[in-house]
């Protein structure tokens, strides 16, 4: 049992390192992104169209790599 509860923390402490590293990743490209020679760069339109096309799309309800099973079934 103590081996089990061992992997368990493991893993969670994995998913806090990958959560903790995309979060700073998001917050450089926002800091990049708030320079004003970047901010004053003019945007391809077929970008902005593409971007806006998947932004209309429906979210995907179960996200990226999830699952409609959950452990608190």
């Amino acid at each position: 049992m103590a081996q089990e509860f061992q992997t368990s923390r493991l893993q969670t402490g994995r998913t806090q390192s990958v959560d903790r590293r995309w979060l700073s990743m998001l917050i450089d490209a926002m800091e990049h992104a708030a320079r004003p020679k970047i901010r004053n760069t003019a945007c391809d339109a077929a970008v902005i169209s593409a971007v806006s096309a998947h932004l209309a799309q429906p979210a995907s309800a179960f996200g990226h790599c999830g699952s409609a099973y959950s452990l608190r079934n």
